[in-house]
């Protein structure tokens, strides 16, 4: 699975050219503050280019901010969890996903981050590329609901892939007796 991240800029003029990418998800970031500001503001319309979008209506707070908005970290983009649906269906049907917010540098990012960590354990490479700025409530709330046991599809489960995309069974509770084994066998190893 591809993860990009786009710009609302970006993304308008790869719709405008017809160059959007087939077999794509979309989660579409956008700034309820903006909607109260602008009236003539709408999210990013992928309605000629894209039939699988997700719209998130979140503002692009940090931590410390959370308060003054009458947030707290729990009640902060509940839809999180409908995302990490989302996600996870995403990855199964084998898509590509853009994440894309007004700046691209955000919201976005920390989102793309949380993706990449989740199934590869890459969202190092979103905090180490100084072009963005992943918003880290947004990249946490992500990254917990995609990791919560109550989330992940019965399938997703059962299945791992190897790099040729073969399919194998995935016995979660054999995986768990063979470490209790080894840990066992390490205690028992390490008496004088």
């Amino acid at each position: 699975m591809k993860v990009s991240v786009y710009s609302r800029e970006a993304i308008e003029s790869i719709i405008a050219e017809g160059k959007f990418p087939e077999n794509t998800a979309v989660i579409s970031f956008y700034d309820p503050v903006i909607k109260r500001i602008d009236e003539d503001y709408s999210r990013v319309d992928y309605s000629n280019a894209c039939n699988d979008v997700l719209y998130c209506e979140v503002d692009d707070l940090d931590l410390d901010y959370l308060p003054e908005k009458g947030y707290t970290y729990d009640s902060f983009f509940p839809e999180a969890v409908e995302l990490a649906e989302y996600i996870n269906k995403a990855f199964r049907v084998g898509k590509d996903i853009i994440c894309q917010c007004e700046y691209g540098q955000s919201r976005s990012a920390g989102c793309a981050a949380a993706i990449l960590e989740h199934f590869y354990h890459r969202g190092i490479d979103i905090f180490a590329d100084y072009k963005y700025y992943p918003n880290q409530v947004v990249y946490h709330k992500i990254i917990d609901a995609l990791e919560s046991a109550a989330l992940q599809p019965t399938e997703y489960l059962r299945r791992i892939y190897d790099y040729s995309g073969i399919k194998y069974p995935f016995d979660r509770n054999v995986i768990e007796e063979s470490l209790n084994r080894l840990t066992q066998t390490e205690k028992v190893s390490c008496l004088p």
